[in-house]
């Protein structure tokens, strides 16, 4: 097999642990030796000095379900190496029938066509690890896939025998691979589960070990809310909790994060297994219908559309929109639209869009999901600059791009979040030692994740390395 010596760097292994100088030893896929040791005369000499090894990227919280089957550079060339796919309730699977409710459901955050979908968990991950992308994946199965796979874009508790079907669909999920389970409690149809659906979905993740992440209902003004549920189902199920994201949205909400970290923070205290992550910026980016009372999105796209063309119904949902509205509407940009027409939209604000069209900022919002059938991403500024240092030093908190692609301007943490992070975060604002930022993105999330010899500088270990100019090392996205 193959020998290659990376030679003279500093050395993180991963744990947090301060660098080390010396050598990487690589042989066939896996890490030799590390250190100081005696290298054999064949092997390839990489010259390293000046630079730092670590263990290669994990990014927690992706949604390159798709792309992590295409040589997509924009992972790898930050040292990603392996991601979490499937989150925040969306996974490429199972796909019922045609697979057109799950498009509708999807795309919008897979940046998909109509030709993808697996009939489950163990074919789509075989067909990952064939090794056509340039990252290895380990995926959640999501909720709304699940649910739309049973009852299709039906809001509401379930029968019995339909939420029988589904912890049976969950199990079979993570029978065959699915590292976990996510919820998007946020966007329909996963919004109008109750927690009875959840608990009973909780409950066979836990009988299974695995995890679960959850894409809260609230990171606003119900974000204490959103969080006391969610440690609920983790109490009465014995799961393994992950809170997506965590942030606390709008200004007006912004004292809250000291209270919501204090719940989790007693909640691990008492003996849950809870933890969260969070991305490097203060922006955030989404659908622009999630800002719409989800019942609105019942039936689908074709359900939204007719209730838009309805005066009685359009009214109620802007009026509804606007109460639960915590932005400024210069606050909020599009990112990505369907149509041609409306391309040069994308990068104003809504407030822009509405000064522009003389019309009210809520009735764009309204005018351009109908016009573009749904189909818009927007950015939208989130959180402080206080509360983002907070959550990213936090002791339980792991580092994700949370990243997705979109048919026009995508967010920067698609292309930039591991590079800004050891760059803006430790080099130049200072808030974390270059080893614990590395171990929030390599040890921390592969033990969170049930990855097996990745994460670490470790004889025996995948050889999943990244190496990179610790001085020079930021992200221009």
């Amino acid at each position: 097999m193959k020998s290659i010596l990376l030679r003279g760097a500093a050395l993180l292994d991963g744990t947090g642990a301060p660098a080390t100088n010396g050598d990487v030893l690589v042989i066939g896929d896996r890490i030799a030796e590390f250190g100081r040791f005696e290298a054999p005369a064949d092997a390839e000499v990489v010259d390293c000095r000046g630079l730092t090894i670590a263990p290669g990227f994990i990014d927690a919280h992706s949604h390159s379900d798709l792309q992590v089957l295409e040589r997509r550079p924009e992972k790898i060339l930050q040292g990603v190496t392996s991601e979490v796919v499937g989150n925040c309730g969306f996974s490429p699977y199972p796909a019922a029938g045609d697979a057109a409710a799950l498009h509708e459901f999807a795309n919008g955050i897979f940046h998909g066509g109509g030709g993808w979908g697996w009939p489950s968990a163990r074919a789509y991950l075989e067909d990952t690890s064939k090794g056509s992308g340039y990252t290895h994946a380990a995926s959640l199965a999501g909720h709304g896939s699940l649910r739309i796979a049973q009852v299709g874009h039906r809001l509401g508790a379930l029968a019995a025998s339909e939420l029988d079907a589904l912890a049976g669909s969950l199990d079979q999920s993570l029978d065959g691979g699915a590292c976990g389970f996510s919820t998007g409690l946020m966007y329909s149809p996963g919004a109008s589960a109750p927690f009875e659906e959840l608990e009973r979905l909780c409950s066979v993740v836990a009988r299974h070990g695995k995890i679960y992440a959850t894409h809260m209902r609230s990171y606003s003004s119900g974000l204490l809310d959103a969080i006391d549920e969610q440690i609920a189902l983790a109490r009465r199920t014995g799961c393994r909790l992950q809170i997506s994201h965590l942030q606390a949205v709008g200004k007006k909400n912004w004292p809250m994060q000291e209270r919501a970290l204090e719940r989790i923070e007693q909640a691990r205290d008492a003996g849950l297994d809870i933890a969260f992550d969070c991305y490097p910026y203060i922006y955030g980016s989404t659908v622009l219908t999630q800002l719409l009372p989800q019942w609105a999105l019942g039936g689908g796209t074709d359900g939204l559309l007719a209730r838009l063309a309805d005066a009685r119904e359009r009214a109620k949902i802007a009026a509804e929109t606007l109460a639960a509205f915590e932005y400024a509407w210069t606050d909020l940009s599009i990112s990505a639209v369907h149509s041609p027409e409306n391309a040069g939209l994308v990068g104003l604000s809504v407030a822009s869009i509405a000064q522009l069209r003389s019309r009210e900022p809520i009735e764009v919002v309204l005018e351009l999901l109908a016009e573009e059938r749904g189909a818009v991403n927007i950015l939208e500024r989130n959180q402080s600059e206080e509360n983002l240092r907070q959550t990213l030093t936090h002791p339980l908190s792991v580092v994700i791009s949370d990243g997705f692609y979109v048919n026009g301007r995508p967010h920067p943490r698609l292309s930039g979040t591991f590079p800004f992070l050891l760059g803006h975060v430790v080099r130049r604002f200072g808030w974390l030692n270059l080893a614990e930022a590395v171990r929030k993105i390599t040890d921390a999330p592969a033990r969170r994740f049930g990855f097996t010899h990745r994460g670490r500088l470790a004889r025996g270990y995948f050889a999943d390395l990244t190496v990179f100019d610790a001085d020079a090392i930021d992200s221009p996205a």
